[in-house]
């Protein structure tokens, strides 16, 4: 991590330990960047609800480590958590389905049968559920590690019915 220094309350430097992390273009379809700070790596070491920053760092990892420059990153998309969630689902759910079209349409010409992953909030207890999209023979998968009924959330079925 990269060591940052910040002003405290009282005016004196202190060292915080945070970490930028830059997405190329080939994770989300955007190029963005991510702060990772300690308070984000203790949500995995004290079993916490996982934050999106969290989420975003683990697919990022899993990108850089078995996807880039092979020819998985053809066959496997991601969709940013922080770009389709419930609250923009409710508020503007057009503005979420063009985001969607859009990364879909990232993608090109690409003859290859592509799966997208997003991963879903559900707002009950920060709850994350996993998203998959295979747009070549229009089926879209839930998984959920605690087995629940993807019915009892509304608004993802409602993104994934749109």
């Amino acid at each position: 991590m990269h060591r940052v220094g910040c002003i405290s309350k009282r005016g004196f430097r202190s060292k915080v330990e945070k970490s930028c992390v830059d997405f190329d273009e080939g994770v989300f379809g955007i190029a963005h960047s991510e702060i990772i700070a300690k308070e984000d790596m203790q949500q995995l070491f004290e079993h916490e609800e996982l934050g999106i920053a969290v989420i975003h760092t683990y697919i990022w990892y899993m990108y850089v480590t078995l996807m880039r420059g092979t020819e998985l990153c053809n066959r496997f998309n991601f969709i940013a958590a922080s770009r389709i969630n419930t609250t923009f689902i409710t508020n503007n759910p057009t503005s979420v389905k063009n985001e969607l079209v859009d990364r879909f349409m990232a993608a090109g010409n690409n003859i290859t049968p592509s799966l997208y992953f997003l991963p879903f909030n559900s707002g009950n207890g920060g709850h994350w559920v996993l998203v998959a999209m295979d747009l070549s023979r229009l089926m879209v998968y839930y998984l959920d590690s605690l087995s629940g009924d993807w019915s009892k959330y509304p608004s993802m079925k409602k993104t994934v019915d749109a």
